[in-house]
């Protein structure tokens, strides 16, 4: 099996080679970034299987480079981030990262986020568009093997969270969740991350729904939010 490789672009030098060293260990390939610019090239030459980003870096800053890597990949993005505040997160999810997670923080924590993370993008590209486990709704039809989702011929271009937090809502229609229920049947207890990623999640999907004037996740206030095509 082809060595799964993941790229670090973070500015603090001994933080970079420490994590390098802990996913070595793990099997992985390492390529470390000082800088943003020198991140991008590295991720258009190598095309890793993930990415640890910071977001304070030199010459470009981490959230110029998720945006710039989610114009053209899905790629699993972790951020970095000495900066505790809940409006760095929500921006760093709502530009199409997967996971935030704060300094100071366990390397063996984040290889386990690595990890998780590497597992369920996988299941994309193990699997092609195969009609088993297909699902439809409304204008959307699901391919929960392949982590597809179809709006006539297009294919809706969702990160892997994305996708199962939207076909959980297609699985239950009409059913209304509230935020717990949501993160403890996408995320389930053992993940990481927290319940406020719920919201975030919720509004990235409509943002992309919205593009072929699909409207069916509901707010229900006071309550949470439910998939209605009604």
């Amino acid at each position: 099996m082809e060595k799964q490789t993941v790229l670090i672009i973070e500015d603090e030098k001994e933080l970079a080679e420490i994590l390098g060293d802990y996913l070595e260990v793990e099997g992985y390939g390492v390529k470390i970034a000082f800088d943003g610019d020198a991140g991008l090239n590295y991720f258009n030459e190598i095309h890793p299987n993930l990415v640890l980003l910071d977001i304070m870096l030199p010459k470009l800053d981490g959230m110029s480079v998720c945006k710039r890597i989610r114009e053209t990949s899905e790629t699993p993005i972790i951020m970095l981030s000495a900066k505790s505040g809940e409006m760095d997160k929500v921006i760093s999810l709502g530009i199409g990262a997967d996971d935030y997670v704060t300094k100071p923080f366990s390397p063996l924590e984040l290889v386990a986020r690595v990890k998780a993370h590497l597992r369920r993008y996988e299941k994309i590209n193990l699997n092609t568009k195969s009609t088993r486990n297909e699902l439809k709704i409304g204008k959307l039809t699901f391919y929960k093997e392949s982590y597809v989702v179809l709006v006539n011929e297009d294919e809706i271009e969702l990160t892997t969270k994305e996708f199962e937090v939207l076909y959980f809502f297609a699985s239950h229609p009409n059913q209304v969740f509230s935020k717990e229920q949501l993160y403890e049947n996408i995320w389930g207890m053992n993940e990481f991350g927290d319940i406020s990623s719920v919201a975030v999640y919720v509004k990235r999907i409509r943002e992309k729904l919205n593009i072929y004037n699909i409207d069916y996740i509901k707010t229900v206030w006071g309550a949470g939010y439910k998939l209605s095509v009604s």
